[in-house]
């Protein structure tokens, strides 16, 4: 039992000193842009394009193909986002919106069903050894971030929720800083949320 927890802990200090260059670059910028985001600074979005290309590169190295596309997702929204933010200033509108029951409805069926298309496409089509997992946090990730550039609070909600789940994803794919970096995540996101709830309560 203590021999195979030392062997762990081996394993895991061997992978941190064998981390690349491109993940610790992907690993701190992500972690600048989440932070900035939490604290409604727009630099989150220009810091996020370049935290997104090199996990774009990344994550196809290591056969996560749906994280992956997902970082093309990500330049989009972040350019949108960056835009979207810069306007709704200038217009003086209310800073952070929130989803409506109906509204959170259609946001559930959106995820589950686009996690089932890209789950059975990665199975089909890629050589990824985590077609379904990978699908879900991606389909996830992909509803939750349309959301943060919209400024809908709920966003955070749903980050905390993909960052739980990419946790052992992560960790079954060697990625020891990534993991860290989304258990790290979990604060700024549920900090995010309270700080936006309240803008959104005192701009009502």
């Amino acid at each position: 039992m203590v021999g195979s927890a030392v062997s762990f802990l081996q394993h895991v200090a061997d992978q941190f000193r064998q981390t690349s260059l491109l993940e610790w670059f992907g690993t701190i910028t992500g972690f600048l842009c989440v932070y900035l985001a939490a604290k409604q600074h727009i630099l989150n979005w220009p810091i996020s394009i370049l935290s997104v290309g090199a996990y774009a590169i990344l994550f196809y190295q290591y056969g996560l193909f749906g994280d992956a596309f997902l970082q093309v997702y990500f330049f989009g929204t972040a350019v949108y986002g960056w835009y979207f933010w810069i306007r709704r200033k200038q217009e003086h509108q209310k800073p952070v919106a929130s989803l409506s029951s109906r509204e959170w409805g259609l946001t559930v069926g959106a995820i589950l069903l686009l996690a089932v298309v890209l789950g059975l496409f990665l199975a089909h089509f890629t050589n990824s050894t985590v077609p379904y997992i990978d699908g879900f946090c991606t389909a996830m990730s992909f509803v939750a971030q349309f959301l943060m550039t919209r400024k809908v609070m709920q966003n955070w909600l749903l980050w905390i929720i993909v960052d739980i789940c990419y946790i052992p994803l992560y960790l079954y794919k060697d990625l020891y800083l990534t993991a860290l970096l989304y258990f790290v995540f979990l604060g700024p996101a549920t900090l995010g949320y309270i700080d936006w709830r309240r803008s959104w309560k005192q701009a009502r």
